[in-house]
């Protein structure tokens, strides 16, 4: 058994919420529910609340004030998906800590099964989604395709069609807080720290109401920090595509010299060269993009401010509760 796992331990559930007004009505019966149906562990539900501009803050609050197992923690202003389930887990005081969206796509009923294997002995218990209801053909093709990209590419092994949606237990948790990195992609950096992993199976439901979060712009921009945030593969790439492209230039150089001395004329080709010159030119920029993307985070890095601003907090002890 898993150490410090007994009867009387504390379970937290991070719930990051952002314009979740339509659904939190029925989110929080749910996981209500399923912390009753837990009886040998204390849990508490740490919602935190990404500047929502609809009526979530306040839902929470009556909530908060229903069940004192309701925490709340609310942003100043919107800091992202990614940066919000840091906050949770900043603020969890559980012996482990469950990880969930909002919008009921991932079950609340499938915690016990986590808890479960938790107890087991195992450190990470990550949802892996066998079936995705509601979702496009074109949004189900790109993510098989990201994640199998993410996990050629990255330098940890990231486990196949998972999301956020986990169990970790405190050692993990505590490993997570001592990562102060700003471009935060949760999911592979708990693949970096180890531990005992297991993957449990389960179907991810179809979207019960409200719109994703997460339209294309935003999956490119987490795509996006996925790969650069785990792999330099990237410039790797570029010094390969560097090196090919210097060699075809080479070669060409060596061919117009030969023809020069052996028939006393050029190469002729104009389209040649304005291909040439648009496929170079294309591959620099190219090059200086990633370039770009890894010396913008190096900034962030050392600007060194705060992930997050609180706003304000319900249960969680601090002076505004």
């Amino acid at each position: 058994m898993n150490q410090g796992v007994e009867a009387g331990a504390t379970l937290s559930v991070v719930v990051p919420c952002y314009n979740e007004s339509e659904v939190i009505d029925v989110t929080v019966p749910r996981l209500l529910a399923m912390a009753d149906s837990m009886t040998d562990l204390h849990t508490e539900l740490v919602f935190v609340d990404d500047g929502s501009r609809d009526a979530t803050l306040s839902q929470l609050k009556a909530w908060a004030t229903r069940d004192a197992r309701i925490k709340v923690l609310s942003f100043a202003r919107n800091f992202g998906h990614q940066v919000a389930v840091t906050a949770g887990i900043d603020a969890a005081r559980g012996d482990a800590v469950v990880l969930i969206d909002a919008d009921l796509q991932d079950p609340p009923e499938v915690v016990p099964q986590m808890v479960a294997k938790w107890r087991e002995g195992f450190d990470v218990v990550y949802g892996m989604r066998t079936e995705r209801e509601g979702e496009t053909a074109f949004k189900r093709v790109t993510a098989k395709a990201f994640y199998r990209l993410l996990n050629r590419m990255s330098d940890v092994p990231i486990p196949l069609d998972t999301g956020d949606f986990r169990l970790m237990s405190r050692r993990v948790v505590d490993a997570l807080k001592a990562m102060p990195e700003r471009d935060r992609f949760v999911r592979g950096m708990v693949s970096w720290v180890g531990f005992r992993q297991v993957a449990l199976p389960y179907r991810r439901a179809e979207r019960f109401a409200g719109e994703s979060k997460y339209p294309l712009r935003k999956m490119l921009r987490f795509a996006t920090d996925g790969l650069l945030s785990f792999s330099t593969k990237p410039l790797q790439m570029a010094i390969s595509v560097g090196a090919l492209a210097s060699a075809l230039a080479f070669a060409g150089i060596v061919y117009a010299l030969i023809i020069r001395l052996a028939t006393d004329r050029w190469v002729e080709g104009w389209a040649a060269l304005f291909i040439a010159t648009l496929f170079l030119g294309g591959v620099q920029l190219i090059t200086v993009g990633i370039l770009g993307e890894y010396i913008g985070r190096i900034y962030h890095e050392v600007k060194r401010r705060p992930l997050y601003v609180v706003g304000e907090t319900v249960g969680l002890g601090h002076a505004d509760d």
